[in-house]
């Protein structure tokens, strides 16, 4: 397979959570203590959640999820897509799907935090730095 059109992208509220570890753990996002069986709860609970499939094999090979009240602000989480599947438009759809999925809905104020090195595949899609904004993560222990 070389074309990201043999991917499908499908909008979830259920999925292996197995499977789902692994996307994690592929995006270098997993932490061996942490229980994949509460994954159910975080596919269920987000605004939306979306998995791409070859379905040729039927195995997950990205994901990605928007948290939101599904009223006003959106925020992007998780973009994943395994590498050997990498450089055919799949993380395209998976955005693509996301953000289709909050303007339909009306929540248009969609933002995310990108990794290092990923800004360009994000400004294509019309997201931009905020100016005067700094992202901030609460640590418990380091107060």
């Amino acid at each position: 397979m070389t074309e990201g059109a043999d991917i499908e992208v499908r909008l979830v509220d259920a999925w292996d959570v197995e499977t789902i570890a692994d996307l994690y753990r592929a995006g270098g996002w997993w932490n061996e203590e942490w229980d994949p069986a509460a994954l159910g709860a975080l596919i269920a609970g987000s605004f939306a959640f979306a998995v791409a499939v070859d379905p040729v094999t039927g195995r997950a090979v990205g994901m990605g999820r928007v948290l939101s009240d599904g009223v006003s602000d959106g925020y992007i989480q998780d973009l994943i897509v395994l590498s050997g599947y990498r450089g055919r438009g799949i993380g395209t759809m998976i955005l693509s799907t996301l953000i289709r999925y909050c303007t339909s809905a009306g929540v248009t104020w969609v933002a995310l935090v990108a990794e290092p090195g990923t800004e360009t595949f994000y400004t294509g899609f019309g997201f931009r730095r905020m100016d005067g904004h700094i992202p901030m993560r609460w640590y418990p222990d380091k107060r």
